[in-house]
């Protein structure tokens, strides 16, 4: 099934519908989803580095704000290699939830901070091993923002990182070690005050 990509012609930021087309339909063959619809929309009035996805009756609808697809160091303008990290990451989770073992996951948008920064992880580490540039500090450091900057917590990192295949259930496991590593928050309690 073809991707789409709307809108055919960018006027607010230097992007090019036929690149985000290239870049998805390679995705979409490396991951399996040929047999998929497979729609993005790209909001280029927004600087927000936002991607949603959607399934809808079996096929994948992509939101995207433009600052999802820009480079960092050059404003409006298009960075292939943003863009194939943020179209890989939502594919992923469409492809896990399809196909992957992750049926019973909650709504993205039940998911709690810990579970995304587990499941970006998971995905940002595929995407490597398929050759996609990705900056493994960046996505290290979100995950210990979210699990605790522990050795378990790295541990549980690298866990996600590496591996081929995961379902739910052991993505959730791998996530809640490390958040049981994490040292107790310190309170005061009136008395010290």
């Amino acid at each position: 099934m073809p991707v789409t990509v709307s809108p055919d012609t960018f006027t607010y930021v230097s992007f090019q519908s036929a690149t985000i087309q290239r870049i998805a339909d390679e995705l979409v063959a490396a991951f399996g989803l040929q047999d998929r619809i497979v729609t993005i929309h790209v909001d280029e009035t927004s600087p927000l580095a936002r991607t949603d996805m959607q399934i809808v009756d079996g096929a994948i609808v992509i939101r995207a704000a433009s600052g999802a697809f820009e480079d960092t160091r050059k404003p409006r303008q298009q960075s292939e290699t943003i863009t194939a990290t943020a179209l890989g990451r939502v594919l992923l989770r469409a492809s896990d939830r399809l196909d992957g073992g992750f049926g019973e996951a909650p709504p993205d948008d039940e998911l709690s901070l810990a579970q995304v920064a587990a499941w970006e992880t998971y995905c940002i580490g595929r995407l490597e091993r398929l050759g996609v540039h990705v900056n493994r500090q960046r996505w290290l450091y979100n995950f210990r923002n979210r699990h605790g900057f522990t050795d378990a917590g790295d541990i549980a990192f690298d866990a996600l990182w590496s591996s081929p295949g995961l379902t739910w259930a052991q993505l959730c496991s791998i996530s809640e070690s490390a958040l049981a590593s994490r040292p107790p928050v310190a309170t005061s309690s009136p008395a010290a005050r």
